[in-house]
């Protein structure tokens, strides 16, 4: 039987639905989501595995101009999914003119490889402005199939993924066929409760926070976690624990319940803050937290 296999990675602008599309076509929240920019910061693949086809989906961050060490590695994560696409998405918003980096922007439109560019959130335009982002696209990036969807309502989106298994090449899967994604359980970890972070707090705070599980145990019926936030300063950190601790209290028990669902079995979380000081600008520490690889 015929199989195919290949690696189709989603780029675009901070919030324009890269990590609500890549989550509809995994079936699971593999990738944070908040209204704020900036919330993805590694490369994470999503796998979707079928009787003969294997989609190796990549979210990425949203493409910036970097101001310190840690978004100049998100934009490695992002340059690096150019170099091993079999398919490229390119995702922008109703109303989006062009991508914040004119160079990733050029090199979407030299694409040898095949070229998705999906215009999101089209359940906030009418038909008039549909049209018209419709052309303008197809004169910018003469290159790309252009499809009008709603990944958060899920409008076209089975229509997207079934042309991209058109588009995969002849190939054995790359990985086991019963495998979700190439994370670690402590990534998954790390990132729900630094998504609470992004909820619930304001201005520089979540930018300034890491997230790292020291300790993880899996028993039979409940998973122990000892994770530690990290801030760069110690105004932060009484920010981050609030009124008596209420603050980290919110944070643990919104976690908890998430992780609860996407592990199904009961979690048991004990949250710590430190201050690791700028820890964004620190390559060995970047590199100890998954940047910088």
């Amino acid at each position: 039987m015929n199989h195919k296999a290949g690696f189709v990675n989603i780029i675009g602008n901070p919030n324009v639905g890269k990590s609500t599309l890549m989550n509809a076509f995994v079936g699971e929240k593999l990738s944070i989501i908040t209204s704020k920019a900036q919330t993805t910061r590694h490369r994470i693949l999503g796998i979707v595995n079928g009787d003969d086809f294997q989609m190796v989906l990549s979210d990425t961050p949203g493409i910036i101009k970097p101001a310190y060490e840690l978004q100049e590695s998100m934009m490695g994560f992002v340059k690096s999914a150019f170099e091993d696409a079999d398919v490229l998405i390119y995702m922008v918003e109703i109303g989006e003119q062009a991508l914040k980096d004119e160079a990733f922007f050029n090199k979407i439109k030299a694409s040898k490889i095949p070229v998705l560019l999906l215009l999101n959130k089209i359940d906030k335009s009418d038909q008039a402005q549909l049209e018209s982002q419709v052309q303008e696209w197809t004169s910018k990036v003469p290159n790309a199939e252009i499809y009008p969807i709603s990944a958060l309502e899920g409008f076209n989106v089975k229509e997207v993924f079934n042309r991209i298994i058109d588009l995969l090449p002849d190939s054995p899967p790359f990985y086991p066929k019963d495998q979700l994604t190439d994370k670690p359980e402590r990534f998954f970890i790390n990132e729900t409760i630094r998504e609470k972070i992004l909820m619930h707090y304001k201005k520089e705070i979540p930018y300034a926070v890491e997230v790292d599980t020291e300790e993880f145990f899996e028993e039979e019926n409940i998973i122990r976690v000892r994770s530690v936030i990290m801030v760069e300063r110690e105004t932060q950190k009484g920010i981050i624990i609030g009124h008596k601790g209420s603050a980290l209290k919110r944070v643990g028990m919104e976690a908890r319940k998430d992780l609860e669902a996407f592990f199904g079995k009961q979690i048991h979380i004990e949250l710590y803050v430190k201050v690791n000081k700028n820890w964004r600008s620190n390559a060995n520490q970047l590199k100890r937290f998954g940047y910088n690889n």
